[in-house]
């Protein structure tokens, strides 16, 4: 659920959030858009900050959390960086709706940090990996404002039984789901049920599929999510 991690400078816990730190990364010309962009199960904000860093426009600021160390029961109980607990690698057992929910109400609290500093929501992105991707699409969905775009890697859509009932907005929104077809932790069929499921509700949604890609992402993915469908204009 994590994958190889990379160096970035380190910005303290905010206020009211229960986010272990973040990695900041501000924008190298005038600021006008933000990626908000969360690891998977076991990484921190550093492992994914310096890959992004590379291939963002110059313009738009980096914000790459960590999540709070927590028991996952997926892995005996083991504490590490998570989400939410992680009970089970199926699609048909009780997840964790509590801890989802309290996550989302986190990334929301970083959409709105970058809202009091007057980029448009419509102007932020969000994006993850993994547990990281399963959570920017439920926040994305649970926010009532117009975001930018999801970007969605290796991933599903939690609490799916709720939809579409549960989504409160963003079901214009472009979202893009990459999933790797040799994934053997989230299995290729996860994305692709949570994509047609949510291309019902959510009509914006493409679902790019690369071949031989296992759990991690690959340069492809990346540069596809900065030149492609969310490349921000200026």
């Amino acid at each position: 659920f994590g994958r190889n991690r990379c160096m970035g400078s380190f910005h303290s816990r905010e206020k009211k959030s229960s986010m272990a730190g973040k990695v900041v990364i501000e924008a190298s010309a005038k600021h006008t858009a933000t990626l908000i962009f969360l690891h998977g199960l076991g990484d921190t904000g550093h492992g994914w900050a310096s890959t992004l860093a590379e291939i963002r426009p110059a313009y738009v600021k980096l914000i790459c959390p960590t999540a709070p160390v927590m028991p996952v029961t997926l892995n005996a109980g083991f504490r590490m960086p998570s989400w939410f607990d992680l009970r089970s690698l199926s699609l048909t057992e009780p997840e964790d709706e509590a801890g989802i929910k309290s996550a989302a109400k986190n990334v929301h609290l970083l959409i709105e940090e970058e809202e009091k500093a007057g980029i448009p929501s419509n102007r932020i992105v969000l994006g993850g990996f993994s547990q990281g991707g399963a959570l920017a699409l439920y926040s994305a969905f649970e926010y009532k404002k117009q975001l930018g775009g999801v970007v969605a890697l290796s991933c599903w859509l939690p609490l799916r039984q709720l939809f579409p009932i549960a989504a409160l907005g963003n079901k214009e929104t472009r979202i893009l789901q990459c999933h790797g077809d040799s994934d053997p932790v989230v299995p290729l069929h996860w994305g692709q049920e949570s994509y047609k499921m949510m291309k019902t509700f959510a009509p914006n949604s493409n679902f790019k599929t690369y071949m031989g890609l296992s759990h991690s992402s690959s340069t492809e993915q990346l540069l596809s999510e900065q030149n492609g469908e969310f490349c921000y204009p200026p």
